[in-house]
């Protein structure tokens, strides 16, 4: 018996754009926005557009599969048509084994049925009895967290409640298949970092998860093989480090710069680039950074000093690095320098930074220049595998350190109280 789960074939969908139509829906006639011509819109109702064009491959039994890409690449698509959603206009999918899926919002809902209703629902379609579904029931109604509400048409429920019912009932009715889209962004951080986890535990149990999501970091730590969609093509199908890589863009160099002419009258910082560990101005966990600076001086400075902080998305100053003329000699004569700073290890946590960088005399002395928010950068933690969830935010440094353990006693560490006679 063959160990393919999902089998795609040069499958296409293409889609007629109907803007014609749809401009004509106002009691018959047409609405003609403002700077179009009546010619230009009129063209546009027969248009076409592929949303998936070619698309082949194969998912074996118990892989977790991440498919990312730009907005408009083709991944809901693609998997709106292995859910047997939408048919393709051509190619071909086999799909082997019960399917669980998570597009939409309220996908497989009935909006006038309760949470109850609906999870009774939900397992009927994947083809379970009542009496597998109620023996999941408590389990699936404890993680969604909706409890309190069970008995109310899920119409009024938030989309926060929406999704995580939807997911939970989707990841408990134990599908052999299950196919994720980036409906679990809704959520707030801690379902998330919930549902990630037992994507996890799902996956190590040998289901199969086909998974979109514009969140690498999930997709880095759920997956270990993605495929790369752009304009409706498989681009890249192989290693999620790699297929991450290609989407950030590997044709981009890994360097954030600042520019600046120079001037006749003062020093100045006339270049400045950080150089991250991966292409896209993204910095891994604990990878060197370095930082180059270029400045221009029309006159000798004595004693000059050259910094910067690394701030995060909250103006906060996180890191500061300070060299003084007199640790490294620089600028005592005019003329360009180079100056560069490497950190080995850098551990500062997930998140966007950028630099504010001071050029000086040395401290009590004339402030030449003042650079605030270039360079900027991510840091990320793709592939890194934690116990808990990275969530953005948490904290600002993440260092590294020797931990040791020492066993002090034999007996649980608490001494024994003995009665001591007289």
């Amino acid at each position: 018996m063959s160990d393919v789960a999902i089998l795609a074939s040069g499958l296409s969908k293409r889609y007629r754009l109907s803007g014609l139509r749809l401009r004509r829906g106002f009691g018959g006639r047409t609405p003609w926005l403002w700077g179009r011509s009546r010619s230009t819109d009129c063209a546009e109702a027969g248009e076409e557009k592929w949303a998936l064009r070619g698309v082949s491959f194969e998912v074996k039994q118990g892989e977790a599969v991440g498919i990312i890409g730009k907005n408009g690449a083709g991944k809901s698509t693609l998997l709106k048509i292995l859910s047997r959603i939408t048919a393709p206009t051509d190619g071909y999918a086999e799909v082997r084994g019960r399917v669980g899926s998570l597009l939409e919002v309220g996908t497989g809902f009935h909006p006038d049925l309760t949470g109850r209703e609906n999870i009774y629902l939900n397992g009927s379609i994947l083809g379970l009895k009542r009496a597998d579904i109620a023996r999941r029931f408590d389990e699936i109604v404890e993680f969604a967290e909706v409890g309190k509400y069970l008995d109310q048409p899920v119409k009024w429920y938030s989309s926060g409640m929406y999704t995580r019912l939807a997911f939970s009932v989707a990841a408990h009715l134990e599908p052999e298949i299950l196919l994720v889209d980036e409906i679990l962004a809704v959520g707030d951080a801690t379902f998330q970092a919930k549902s990630l986890r037992k994507m996890q535990y799902v996956a190590r149990e040998g289901r199969t998860v086909l998974f979109v999501s514009h969140n690498l970091q999930a997709i880095s730590q759920l997956t270990q093989r993605s495929i790369l969609l752009s304009g409706g093509q498989c681009v890249f199908d192989g290693p999620t480090s790699y297929a991450i890589d290609l989407h950030h863009g590997r044709d981009q160099s890994g360097r954030a710069s600042y520019t600046s002419m120079p001037s006749t009258e003062m020093p100045k910082i006339t270049g400045l680039e950080v150089v991250t560990s991966a292409a896209g101005q993204v910095h891994h966990v604990g990878m060197p950074l370095e930082v180059h600076f270029t400045i221009a001086t029309p006159m000798p400075i004595e004693g000059a000093a050259l910094s910067f902080q690394v701030v995060n998305a909250f103006k906060q100053p996180i890191v500061h690095m300070l060299v003084l003329d007199s640790e490294m000699p620089m600028c005592r004569e005019a003329g360009i320098y180079k100056v560069s700073c490497c950190i080995p290890a850098l551990h500062l946590y997930l998140g966007r930074y950028t630099l504010t960088a001071h050029f000086a005399e040395c401290p009590g002395g004339k402030k030449f220049e003042t650079l605030d928010g270039v360079c900027s950068f991510e840091v990320v933690a793709y592939g890194k595998q934690r116990n808990y969830y990275w969530q953005p935010g948490s904290c600002a440094y993440v260092e590294q350190g020797t931990w040791t353990c020492e066993r002090l006693s034999n007996d649980g560490g608490i001494p024994l109280l003995r009665n001591v006679g007289t």
